[in-house]
């Protein structure tokens, strides 16, 4: 992306905390334990029978943002990456209660505990390919058939 950091598609704390917060929106507005979240809008609309086209619209906006975030991620950390970072959050996390840092003793504290650490993973799949950058010095490119 050239708008990270200083215009020259550098990556820095602030260009990942942007991708967090875009991914972080796009899961909490999908679904979180609270009564607002595009799903608890599809469940009281469905049962008031009166589903329509914002509903419909929407629901695609989101399935295109969604999309985008999926695809880029496994591009980018690839199955043996996403399992890794996933045993990785779960292990924080597992940490964290055991320090007694987190709690997680009601069913909605560890769904808000699930989703945050599904944005995290989010965020940095969309920016592995700018960390992997600064580790390794090499740049990833997708090889595209012509």
């Amino acid at each position: 992306m050239s708008g990270d950091g200083n215009g020259n598609g550098s990556f820095t704390l602030g260009s990942f905390a942007w991708r967090l917060l875009f991914t972080l929106t796009l899961v909490m507005v999908t679904f979180n334990p609270s009564s607002y979240s595009y799903v608890q809008w599809l469940r009281t609309a469905y049962s008031a029978d009166s589903l329509g086209p914002e509903h419909a619209v929407a629901g695609v906006a989101m399935l295109g943002a969604w999309l985008i975030v999926i695809t880029a991620t496994q591009r980018a950390l690839g199955s043996l990456g996403l399992l890794v970072m996933a045993a990785f959050m779960g292990t924080l996390v597992w940490w964290l209660i055991d320090a007694g840092l987190l709690t997680a003793n009601t069913m909605s504290s560890i769904e808000w505990v699930v989703l945050v650490c599904l944005a995290v993973l989010l965020a940095v799949g969309m920016s592995w390919s700018y960390i992997w950058r600064q580790i390794t010095g090499q740049v990833s490119v997708d090889e595209v058939d012509h």
